[in-house]
């Protein structure tokens, strides 16, 4: 028996509770802070904040398996469905359909999981794709579902998934558990743990021809919203994207046994650190409505185009900042003008210069957040390290 499914035991998983119990503490009380938090939101900030969270893991779910989309895409389609104003965006097919899944998750968060559900979630997620045979439903090919890397004539294999024959027998399991294990089932787990069992499990299956790693992340994501009592917007996938090595060699240390306590260590350690990083959002969008009131008024159209074209990039900013140049597109301004005009953003206090010169590159003039790494040790306890870039 090499593989997790193979032993009989399967799918009983087993881990110590008492080492999660302060992270669940921590999640608890993290999402009463985002609770407050956002009650000092102007309600087009929390729109916004529905937006960005909902667009930023649609666009990092999808990175973290090495599809790039396209961010205005993926916002326009989430603001159309939102029943938003929407600009003229047109969104291909993939960013439609991640789009599409990661408003159904936050609209339905609350439904219990079906089959029908995952299926209508894999076509979403595959939507436009030509290369696979089986969209909508579980896989059927007979060829053993493997991960894998390395070269063609070496391959090392990850893990290999039960056959397919097994998937559908192994999904009605999965979806009972998954009920099951609810706030108002018959054998309620507490958040983090029922997250990370339900990805880890979910992923041991693999059922589909692709898109298994995004349906994955967006269960543990309803796992999360139904414990809480709400639609989460933590930024799951954006966490894991700035830690996907880890990711995948936590998953890989745990597909071989039913003992699953260092998983669910790392699981929700980064659960706890995705919070956090939407709690700084949400202290992002409550300053920048402050900075916005204090110098509005005093700018002209140019550089208020410019700021908020700043803004909108969320809490990062430009990368590497905004530049002259980078304010000559945005504006139409001539060199000279943009020069003047960024000093007198940092003289009016909007923005903040670093460098000189040509070197010189401009940033709202807003406080810098971090996130810190978050590890959970073997006795409980949330260690806390230096930042590590989650946010700017």
């Amino acid at each position: 028996m090499r593989w997790n499914w193979q032993r009989p035991e399967w799918p009983k998983f087993v881990w110590r509770p008492e080492r999660l119990i302060a992270a669940e503490q921590a999640f608890i009380a993290g999402g009463g802070v985002f609770v407050g938090s956002v009650k000092h939101l102007a309600p087009e900030d929390k729109d916004e904040l529905r937006v960005e969270a909902m667009s930023a893991e649609a666009l990092t779910t999808s990175e973290i398996e090495g599809e790039i989309l396209d961010r205005a895409s993926v916002q326009s389609s989430i603001r159309r469905q939102l029943g938003l104003a929407a600009d003229s965006v047109k969104a291909k097919p993939g960013e439609q359909g991640v789009a599409e899944m990661m408003v159904d998750l936050h609209r339905g968060f609350d439904a219990p999981l079906s089959a029908e559900m995952l299926l209508g979630w894999h076509r979403m997620v595959t939507n436009g794709r030509r290369d696979l045979k089986d969209v909508g439903r579980y896989r059927r090919h007979a060829d053993p579902m493997q991960i894998v890397s390395g070269p063609i004539h070496a391959p090392v294999v990850h893990f290999e998934a039960p056959p397919s024959a097994a998937v559908p027998v192994e999904m009605t399991r999965f979806v009972d558990g998954f009920n099951r294990t609810a706030p108002d089932g018959a054998e309620p787990l507490p958040a983090l743990a029922r997250a990370g069992v339900a990805h880890l499990y979910f992923e041991s299956i693999h059922p589909f021809e692709d898109g298994n790693g995004r349906i994955g992340r967006a269960l543990a994501e309803k796992a999360l919203a139904q414990n809480l009592g709400r639609p989460t917007l933590i930024a799951l996938a954006t966490t894991i994207l700035a830690k996907r090595k880890g990711y995948y060699e936590a998953l890989e240390r745990n597909n071989t046994e039913i003992e699953i306590t260092d998983w669910l260590a790392w699981f929700a350690a980064t659960a706890i650190e995705a919070q956090r990083r939407t709690n700084a959002l949400i202290d992002f969008l409550i300053d920048k409505s402050r900075l916005l009131g204090d110098v509005s008024a005093a700018l002209n159209a140019r550089q208020r185009k410019a700021l908020l074209r700043v803004l909108a990039e969320g809490p990062g900013g430009f990368k590497g900042g905004l530049s002259a140049a980078n304010y000559v597109a945005i504006t139409g301004a001539s060199a000279p003008t943009a020069t003047r005009d960024l000093s007198g953003l940092v003289a009016k206090g909007a923005m903040l210069r670093e460098g000189e010169r040509r070197y010189a590159r401009y940033r709202a003039n807003l406080p810098l957040r971090a996130v810190p790494r978050v590890e959970i040790d073997e006795q409980g306890r949330l260690i806390e390290s230096p930042d590590h870039g989650a946010l700017r």
